[in-house]
């Protein structure tokens, strides 16, 4: 990359003009016409010393000299430098690309440490919701993000297989009846007894004594209980291979809660809890946050004590240097409170241990709820994708691999449109408008691959081989863009945000398709066509790097 050595010139630069206390930035120019880089440190330092910033801009720019690899140095506006870079750097760049295939984008940020990602944390006896979700993709994402920066990711899960909502399903099972092994039957009879817990005061009372039970783990529910389980999990399993997710390890709150009750006994000796009230509370609000219960009074413990112990039994599994757990965004200020316990608890954890928000779904017919059981499942959500994408190819010609095709289409319409704006943010979702093949969706991303993979097969055909030495034409917009995927890759992994994969992947493929509609890629006894054919391949390399990261696959033909 070029921008190290723009920087050391401008130094240098700076300090043959008398300015040693301005430190050069640099930016990408909003147009691509105006330059590879840019740089308003004119503006900085002529305000310092009181001269014209034009005027300063182009002494600095007389002071800069030739720059090996920069074509050419502009002065802009009021005292922007604009920096082209020249012919031969995005001639290597497509080299380098074409030579390290499988890496490319990747780098070393990171290698040795260990990571842990906690995302997806469906509960058995419930459906996997919309949350579930968004939670499953951004996870996913998160995780290849920091594996391509050298780290050794551990995938966990944590999964509530105890509490309350266990008890409300179990309940409503006995009520309505059910089979504990249909999914169905556990996911109607969570919502009659969620309901009849919210609105019937005795049936409140007969699911928290029910609660009781299975803590106490009553052998009398106990065959129910695994066969809720079990079905429960079973399922997520087949959500998860449509979704192209898999973990290193599965947590349970029946196992993470006596872990973390221990934490908490041991913080009320040190002072860190207190009592009040028969229950054990953290008093947050004496340090800037909100005071949480972490052992009722009648000594059940709560979400927050098995979160505790949550993070002392990756830990044991997996001494990781960092966690990060995906969480809705409603329950930040939760997670914050958990996070400063455990620092209070495990001094050396302080900063290891965090979390990464996201947002909530709703459809364009309006926001989904599951109290009543008016929710729209992240499963049921999938399988409409699906039947969608059938639909749409109806009409074309992929033989047996349609369905395989319509699947892997759906699920790039649902992880593309959550992963495309920053992971706090809610999305609205659009199932129309997300399988769209003409820009701003997954498919879109998919079908830019194809098209460039057929110029591939058609150049194969033709025995015009890839080839980058003496490229010749003008600079396009393309070899622009895709000259700037490490650093893409680099700012995503730090902010831990994949949506600026998702906008530069749209960005090089309408750059891509626009080039498509104006030149004759493959063409005999053109003399730039080897080099054409190469951008090509560049291109589809590049798109399949960042749709891995985003955990979309790539289809063969659509």
């Amino acid at each position: 990359m070029q921008e190290e050595s723009i920087v050391r010139a401008l130094r240098s630069a700076l300090e043959k003009l008398g300015i040693s206390h301005a430190e050069p930035e640099l930016a990408h120019p909003a147009e691509l016409s105006h330059g590879d880089y840019a740089t308003n440190v004119v503006l900085i330092a002529a305000k310092k010393i009181g001269e014209n910033p034009k005027t300063f801009a182009e002494k600095i720019v007389a002071a800069l000299g030739s720059i090996e690899g920069i074509e050419k140095i502009e002065v802009a506006g009021p005292g922007f430098i604009n920096f082209h870079l020249a012919r031969t750097v995005f001639a290597e760049s497509v080299h380098h690309i074409l030579s390290t295939p499988d890496t490319w984008g990747s780098n070393e940020d990171a290698k040795g440490r260990k990571v842990v990602v906690e995302y997806s944390q469906p509960n058995p006896f419930k459906p996997f919701h919309i949350g579930h979700l968004m939670s499953t993709t951004i996870g996913e994402s998160l995780s290849r993000l920091v594996e391509w920066a050298g780290a050794n990711v551990f995938r966990a899960n944590y999964q509530g297989d105890i509490g309350p909502h266990v008890a409300k399903c179990i309940w409503g099972l006995q009520k309505k009846g059910g089979d504990p092994h249909d999914v169905k039957a556990l996911g109607d009879a969570y919502v009659f007894g969620n309901t009849a817990y919210e609105d019937d005061p005795k049936a409140k009372e007969e699911i928290d004594a029910l609660n009781v039970r299975l803590y106490a783990k009553d052998d009398v529910l106990k065959d129910v209980y695994d066969a809720g389980r079990a079905a429960s999990l079973a399922r997520f399993e087949e959500i998860y291979t449509t979704l192209g997710t898999h973990f290193d390890h599965y947590f349970f709150e029946s196992e993470t809660g006596p872990i973390g009750l221990m934490m908490v006994e041991e913080g009320l000796k040190k002072g860190i809890f207190e009592k009040s009230d028969g229950a054990i509370i953290y008093k947050g609000e004496t340090r800037g946050l909100h005071t949480r219960v972490f052992v009722t009074s009648k000594g059940i413990q709560t979400y927050e004590t098995k979160e505790l112990g949550l993070a002392k039994a990756k830990y044991g599994l997996f001494p990781y240097d960092l966690n990060l757990t995906t969480v809705a965004v409603e329950q930040d200020g939760y997670f914050k409170v958990i996070e400063s316990a455990l620092a209070e608890l495990w001094p050396e954890i302080k900063g290891k241990y965090t979390h990464v928000p996201h947002g909530m779904m709703q459809l364009t017919t309006g926001k989904m709820s599951s109290r009543k059981g008016n929710v729209i499942t992240g499963e049921s959500l999938i399988e409409e994708m699906r039947q969608k994408a059938f639909e749409k190819m109806a009409d074309r010609d992929l033989g047996e691999a349609k369905q395989a095709v319509a699947d892997s289409v759906a699920v790039a319409a649902i992880k593309y449109a959550v992963l495309k704006q920053g992971t706090g943010k809610n999305i609205i979702f659009d199932p129309e408008q997300s399988l769209s093949f003409e820009g701003d969706s997954g498919p879109y991303l998919q079908y830019s691959h194809v098209r460039a993979f057929s110029v591939l097969r058609k150049a194969e055909e033709e025995n015009i081989v890839a080839r980058v030495e003496g490229a010749s034409m003008a600079v396009t917009e393309l070899e622009r863009l895709l000259y700037r995927f490490p650093e893409i890759v680099a700012r995503a992994q730090k902010e831990y945000e994949p949506h600026h994969i998702t906008t530069y992947l749209t960005d090089i493929a309408g750059a891509f398709n626009s080039w498509y509609a104006k030149e004759q890629i493959v063409k005999k006894d053109d003399s730039t066509s080897p080099y054409k054919v190469a951008l090509t391949e560049a291109f589809a390399q590049t798109m399949r790097n960042g749709l891995w990261l985003l955990g979309i696959s790539v289809p063969a033909k659509m």
